[in-house]
């Protein structure tokens, strides 16, 4: 019976070692847009998200940075998102991350021009999706995912996209319930 007990243990802790997680974000510091007006950001939404889902789930964590950064300026950044989006660019990456360890990947971004930032676009195509199970999530300021979802399913259709979290971006906050539930079906 001690050897069943043992042999059981080992096999979960294995299961368990195998099963890893990863949060994956990109989110922008600096002005953003809000229901109240442009206000400047020490961290982004997206990110507040992220650290609280990597803090909730024991996930590792990864933010994605761009080479070259986005303007400080709100409108001009926007202005630089759409033309990045119109061209459909794939801007450069400070790093990357090697995602063959994780089965499961929170994906989180600012939803801009109605998807995901074109650098999101560049850590997609950079990977093997095959038999991952993506969560996204995303902050915005009123526009929900946008094409996001629909988007990141035809980048990735090796992967298994599950439902999203979307959050307005001047919610993030008080959205500590919210996360804490969404986390409940996929944990």
């Amino acid at each position: 019976m001690k050897r069943v007990i043992f042999s059981t243990i080992l096999a979960l802790a294995a299961l368990s070692a195998s099963a890893q997680t990863l949060v994956v974000y990109y989110s922008r510091t600096g002005q953003n847009y809000t229901s109240d007006g442009i206000v400047d950001l020490k961290v982004g939404n997206t990110a507040v998200i992220a650290k609280q889902i990597q803090k909730l789930t024991g996930a590792d964590i990864f933010e994605l940075e761009t080479v070259k950064q986005y303007a400080a300026d709100y409108h001009e950044c926007t202005r630089e998102a759409k033309e990045e989006l119109n061209a459909k660019a794939r801007p450069a990456l400070k790093a990357d991350i090697d995602i063959s360890k994780y089965d499961t990947i929170y994906l989180g971004w600012p939803c801009w021009w109605g998807t995901y930032p074109m650098c999101v676009a560049t850590f997609l195509e950079a990977h093997d999706w095959t038999g991952k199970t993506v969560i996204p999530f995303t902050t915005h300021e009123g526009s929900g995912f946008g094409s996001g979802l629909r988007d990141l399913r035809a980048a990735i259709p090796a992967a298994t996209v599950k439902k999203g979290l979307s959050i307005q971006g001047s919610k993030v906050k008080t959205a500590g319930k919210q996360i804490e539930e969404f986390l409940k079906w996929y944990n």
